[in-house]
């Protein structure tokens, strides 16, 4: 069964990111906030992909769902005031 914690190393491994954080207990449904620089000037399509991309095959194979908000640091610094 996958954790959230796994998830979170995997996306980081493969990524870079400000901030993190995944949540899910279920082992197959999970939701996410991913902060990274990678996101800047991206739309939602291309950062989803770049976080598919980071998880690679685990995505069909262990992980049923995954609820993501991407943002850049500068969106994300907006976000919190």
């Amino acid at each position: 069964m996958v954790s959230a914690d796994y998830i979170k190393e995997v996306i980081s491994a493969g990524l870079p990111c400000e901030y993190i954080q995944v949540n899910g207990d279920d082992g197959t449904h999970f939701d996410a906030v991913i902060i990274s620089p990678a996101f800047s000037g991206r739309n939602r399509v291309q950062r989803h992909q770049l976080v598919y991309q980071a998880l690679g095959d685990r995505m069909r194979a262990e992980i049923h769902a995954l609820s993501m908000k991407t943002l850049s640091p500068e969106e994300w610094a907006q976000q919190q005031g």
